[in-house]
């Protein structure tokens, strides 16, 4: 047990500790362990096949993914990643696991592993990526009843918003119990909060997070979203990460911003000069190429594909263009040591390990087969017809087949995380919705 993380527990008298890791649909699966406990063990274990659960507590069938006997995996605390659960009654501390077998390799369809699995690649490389996401969500009045339509939640004012509020300041103010609450949380929970923003939509909000370490980043945005929740139940309100939950409003995205620097600290996007580098078209080509062939890992659930619509602030190509937020890929304005290139396709119901690993590793494969870029997109590209799938099954078969990212990501976390989204897909499509109620009940 690292010394450090010991010594963590003791000055902060913890009296129990959350021992998690993130399943393949970014849930929080693991243990509560009393301290002394959790310092006597040094590890945890739990079925491999608790990282198969689908978001409704299903599983496929596991065997080809983790044996027959449902075996357990090893699953070693990360002392890096400790924190306080600021709204705990007692001390409680967190701390996120790595999956390992017994030999000490790490679990295959692990996403922290997949992860780790494509940032190995770029370390050999001699390269360092960096991100920095942005968390787009909704605040939606307490809702009970699943079969109805989900509303704006009651402010200070004690009305409901009317109409578009992007950047209102006041718009956010009526919410100031709980951003204030949620800003003492993320402070204790370390999460590098910085911009808080009104997006688009009524009670929409957007939180962006100081750029980093990818492995770090993808930590605290799994930890974010938990404290968003926690903090809005304290409230009275719900907190949705839902990627469309109003059908006439606009979904919410988490947009990943991204740069690699080298051995030196150099953005590899610009030459001395401060001109684009080839590398920075190449990676630009890649995610053009591969994120069509990875959407169940940007848009995992049906939802997911309500949110990719023209003329809703999101995507449905892949083109690129500076400044453009019409594009899939945008390069914002910038400086050379800062250049770097925004993913506008993500959902924010995205599992933010897999996320990561999957725009780092279409970029990384686009520099590596030096791949070229489209023309810049230099006007609007709403009009652009659709470069992505345009459901979650297509998504699905197109990631099976995509052998550059089966060499990526590897083959035996691309099949089970294909046969995850393929059981919640098949369990989507047995629900009768309202719409064939309404429409077809009588009129066919």
């Amino acid at each position: 047990m690292p010394q450090t993380l010991e010594e963590f527990l003791i000055a902060h008298r913890i009296h129990e500790v959350e021992c998690v890791i993130p399943d393949m649909t970014g849930i929080a699966r693991g243990k509560i362990l009393p301290r002394d406990l959790f310092l006597a063990e040094g590890q945890m274990r739990l079925p491999k096949s608790v990282l198969l659960n689908t978001v409704n507590g299903q599983q496929p069938d596991n065997g080809p993914f983790v044996g027959d006997t449902d075996p357990d995996m090893v699953c070693v605390p990360d002392g890096a990643t400790v924190r306080l659960v600021p709204w705990a009654a007692e001390p409680v501390a967190v701390v996120i696991h790595d999956c390992q077998e017994w030999d000490g390799s790490p679990v295959q369809i692990s996403p922290r592993g997949v992860l780790r699995r494509v940032l190995e690649l770029y370390r050999a490389k001699g390269w360092t990526p960096v991100v920095a996401p942005e968390m787009e969500f909704y605040l939606v009045a307490r809702q009970n009843n699943p079969h109805e339509p989900l509303q704006p939640p009651l402010g200070r004012t004690g009305k409901p918003e009317a109409g578009r509020q992007s950047y209102s300041i006041d718009a956010v103010n009526d919410f100031d119990p709980f951003f204030m609450e949620l800003s003492t949380f993320c402070v204790q929970h370390r999460l590098g909060v910085e911009t808080l923003i009104h997006e688009a939509g009524p009670g929409q909000m957007e939180i962006n997070f100081s750029h980093g370490e990818p492995m770090d980043l993808a930590d605290r945005v799994f930890l974010f979203k938990r404290t968003v929740r926690e903090t809005a139940l304290r409230h009275g309100i719900f907190a949705t990460f839902m990627a469309k939950p109003m059908e006439q409003e606009p979904g919410s995205a988490m947009h990943i911003h991204q740069s690699i620097t080298d051995a030196e600290g150099h953005n590899i996007f610009s030459l001395p000069d401060g001109t684009e580098s080839p590398l920075f078209g190449s990676y630009i080509a890649g995610l053009q190429a591969y994120i069509p062939k990875l959407m169940p890992m940007f848009a995992p659930y049906v939802n997911s594909y309500r949110r990719l619509s023209p003329f809703m602030s999101a995507p449905i190509n892949v083109r690129w263009g500076n400044d453009n937020r019409t594009c899939g890929i945008r390069v914002p304005k910038s400086g050379p040591d800062a250049r770097r290139v925004e993913n506008r396709v993500p959902g924010v119901d995205v599992n933010p390990y897999l996320a990561m690993a999957a725009t780092l590793a279409a970029g990384y494969v686009g520099m590596c087969e030096k791949l070229q870029a489209s023309e810049a997109t230099i006007d609007s590209a709403w009009n652009v017809s659709h470069e992505l799938p345009r459901n979650l099954e297509d998504a699905i078969n197109a990631m099976r087949a995509c052998e550059p990212m089966r060499d990526m990501l590897g083959s035996a976390f691309v099949d089970a995380f294909c046969a995850v989204k393929e059981l919640e897909f098949a369990m989507y499509n047995r629900v009768i919705s309202s719409w064939e109620r309404e429409h077809l009940l009588l009129l066919v």
